[in-house]
This record gives structure tokens, sequence and C-alpha cells, in this order.
């Protein structure tokens, strides 16, 4: 269990872009299975929920209905405190992990350049902790606490 930054975002926060900026309007999607070594990996596993504000449809490259975050505090990323975070679900499964897209068309293949951050998922414990992990197709989930921590060391 480990959040994992891709290629991608590394070569962003080297650059011009914060983890912030590069995911604003931005996807999560929480998926079966086991975590894939490496954000800049295909996915594994089975698609199950896709979270946008309020569980809204996402178009790539749309700011509308897109995941945003507040300003850092104690270098600490929070989700946006004025957004819902939620979705249906699509298939019905045990949620193992998640990826958190910037607001770009991603197949969710192999990619050194694709901004992600892929995260354990549990009830407790995890990377994202979240209520019920188990999804039920149609049935809402929400995520009401995503926090992106920057140690010092």
């Amino acid at each position: 269990m480990a959040v994992r930054f891709s290629t991608g975002l590394r070569n962003n926060m080297l650059s011009a872009s914060g983890i912030r900026e590069t995911f604003t309007n931005g996807v999560l999607k929480l998926y079966s299975g086991v975590q894939p070594t490496s954000a800049d990996g295909a996915i594994s596993g089975a698609l199950l929920l896709e979270v946008t504000v309020d569980g809204l449809p996402f178009t790539p490259g749309s700011a509308t209905n897109g995941l945003n975050f507040d300003v850092p505090v104690s270098a600490v990323l929070s989700k946006a405190a004025a957004e819902t975070w939620k979705g249906a679900g699509i298939a019905a499964g045990t949620v193992g992990w998640g990826r958190l897209q910037a607001n770009a068309v991603d197949d969710d293949t192999e990619s050194t350049t694709l901004p992600r951050i892929d995260m354990a998922v549990a009830k407790t414990g995890a990377d994202l902790n979240i209520s019920n992990t188990g999804i039920v197709i149609g049935a809402p989930t929400t995520i009401d606490v995503l926090n992106i921590a920057m140690a010092e060391s």
C-alpha cells in the first residue's frame, strides 16, 4: 500500500505545475483488485466507480464536473470542501485501489507522460479510506476526505 506518483506528475512538479494545478478539474477512478506497482502502468482490475463533482458526467478536457482541491495548509492538499465528490457504481465489486487523473484524455494504458496518483483504498488503514468498499451498480458512493500530504523529508 502506497501512494504512487506517475512520471508525468513528477515532471510537472519539477517544472511549472504543482499537484493542485495539475489535477484541477480531474477525476478519481476506483478499481477492484491490486494496485499496480507504478502509476505509469496500465490499470489492473475492473473500473467500479468514477468520482466527479456531484456524481455528474465527466468529459476529459472540460472543466464541467471535474474535481478540485483547496489551497494547501501545513503541506497537506485536501479535496475542495465546497464540492461533493461522488459517483454511482459502474460495476459490482470490492474496491482495492484508486487512480486520480488530470483533466486530460487518459486511456488507462502505460504512460510516462500522463499525471496520475495511484492509492490503496479500504475502509481503514489505506491511503484513501471509504465507508463502504463494496460497490453496487447504480448505488451512490461519496468521498468525504482525500488528503495528499507532502512530507518534510
